[in-house]
């Protein structure tokens, strides 16, 4: 059977080895477990050069050595943002005794980089890129075929490189920032002394239909595009709030540069042990000054283009809330919700979230939380909390976000704290704000939220591989449970305490 062409190919010609390690450095923007760079080309060529820039992008921060692989074999790093195994077949006499390095089981778990691939066969791997390098000296070309990830990763980098390049970033050096648990990624990149962020945020793809013909992303209004940043961070930012600028954007291929505005995040400042009363209390003041506004449900992104806020509807919540029998369910029990007990809970839902209809809905961001405010102290008023991660922003009751905040999944908001935040944004809003209302909303849909990250923390781990979150699910239960001691959720009270007793009683285990 012929060898199948490559997905994707690329030439780049007369690099220098400063270029080349550009170059590899670039590409390992994109690395994930199970992608194999094969990197072919004669002694010297500079197959090594190209194999320890890689890796050395991974480990930004890091000094230690990058060993030629040349008489272990294999030389593994675990320390790498993505783990990484090097090896290099020079010495190998077999087929078999390559089969007898584990290359295929490392593959699993690492980025596999291997130089002389030609003593192995490796076209039955689907995310392989085939390097080769040639030339010596000052210059360097490098010719790359690539299948799977690995060529989509070579088109992307080419899209952004294109996109850099047309926007006045050609020269930048990019460094990756962060990917999250959706399909977003984030680099950093720097010109002239000059910081910004790179959002790459192609078009979601579509789920599995879970509802109507629907896929839960759509039900739930999530985000497609990055169509739906541009749009609320530029009217976030005419507003007075510190949401990022958008700085350069290109809505077709989802790529945008936009402001950087640092690393001083919530979440890494209460873990650090930072005293948070007053950034605290200027995000409660944030969100007294979102609920006094009108907002509108549709939002420029270009002259001709129009972002829809859509309403954070009873669909939406109870889509988002069928993750716990769904997803929390099956992982706390090993089996799936009997029927009846799922149609049970699903009404409870639909006879309590009327409690918490806003007479009057707000732009409501939905991840109002520790992750995404950066505190910015020598800012003034609101402007001092900046806000990211905004494009799941619906028209919502203002007491979502106040229980996003108060709540929070990642970190340990001590319920006093959380107590006296609450009355603050409450005297924040002023005489004739509906207090009771406000605090059932506010229980109402704090369970509500609870709920569904349950079910998220399990699909993440079941589902995506990423048992990480898994740690944050006792928090959550907490918050959960407190919640659930409001009236109006007295019958939610019940089922849980009869089903899922371990939500309530503080044995759940992460």
């Amino acid at each position: 059977m012929p060898a199948r062409l490559p997905d994707a190919s690329a030439e780049f010609p007369r690099l220098t080895l400063d270029q080349m390690e550009r170059l590899a450095a670039d590409l390992s923007l994109f690395a994930s477990p199970g992608m194999a760079l094969l990197l072919e080309g004669d002694l010297g060529a500079g197959k090594s050069t190209f194999a320890r820039a890689f890796i050395r992008a991974l480990a930004e921060g890091s000094t230690f050595d990058i060993p030629s692989p040349t008489f272990t074999l294999v030389q593994g790093y675990d320390e790498t943002r993505v783990p990484v195994a090097h090896a290099d077949l020079y010495r190998t006499a077999s087929q078999q005794e390559c089969e007898e390095l584990g290359l295929d089981d490392l593959l699993a778990q690492h980025v596999v980089l291997i130089e002389w691939p030609d003593r192995l066969d490796a076209a039955a791997w689907p995310d392989r890129a085939h390097i080769v390098i040639s030339g010596s000296g000052a210059a360097r070309s490098v010719s790359l075929s690539a299948w799977g990830r690995c060529a989509a990763a070579l088109k992307r980098h080419g899209a952004i490189e294109t996109f850099l390049t047309q926007n006045g970033w050609a020269s930048a050096k990019r460094r990756f920032l962060e990917g999250d648990a959706s399909f977003r990624r984030y680099e950093t990149v720097e010109r002239d002394g000059v910081r910004a962020i790179l959002m790459d945020m192609q078009v979601r793809p579509d789920g599995p239909p879970v509802q109507d013909g629907l896929p839960y992303s759509a039900i739930a209004h999530l985000a497609e595009d990055i169509r739906a940043v541009i749009a609320i961070n530029t009217e976030l930012v005419a507003r007075g709030f510190s949401a990022p600028r958008i700085l350069a954007c290109d809505v077709e291929k989802g790529l945008a540069v936009i402001e950087d505005l640092g690393r001083n995040v919530y979440g890494r400042m209460m873990l650090a042990g930072e005293n948070m009363d007053q950034p605290l209390r200027a995000a409660v003041g944030v969100l007294a000054e979102i609920a006094g506004q009108e907002w509108p449900a549709r939002v420029p992104v270009t002259e001709s283009l129009f972002h829809h806020v859509p309403p954070y509807d009873l669909r939406a919540q109870l889509i988002e809330v069928d993750l716990l029998p769904s997803w929390f369910w099956p992982f706390l029990r090993n089996e799936q919700i009997p029927a009846a007990l799922h149609h049970e809970f699903t009404a409870l839902w639909r006879g309590i979230l009327p409690n918490a209809q806003p007479a009057r809905p707000v732009w409501t961001l939905r991840d109002y939380h520790s992750p995404n405010l950066l505190w910015l102290p020598e800012r003034q008023g609101i402007k001092r909390v900046g806000l990211i991660d905004t494009q799941d922003c619906v028209l919502g009751h203002p007491a979502y976000d106040l229980a996003s905040l108060l709540q929070d999944a990642r970190v340990d908001i001590d319920f006093a704290v959380a107590d006296a935040m609450f009355e603050h944004y409450c005297r924040l809003r002023g005489p004739g704000f509906d207090r009771e209302s406000f605090a059932t909303a506010y229980a109402v849909l704090g369970a509500q939220r609870a709920t569904k990250i349950l079910g998220i923390f399990a699909r993440l781990a079941k589902r995506d591989g990423k048992p990480g979150y898994l740690r944050h699910m006792p928090r959550v239960a907490r918050y959960l449970a407190r919640d659930l001691g409001h009236p109006v959720l007295k019958p939610l009270h019940a089922w849980f305490e009869t089903h899922l007793p371990q939500v309530l009683d503080g044995s759940l285990r992460g």
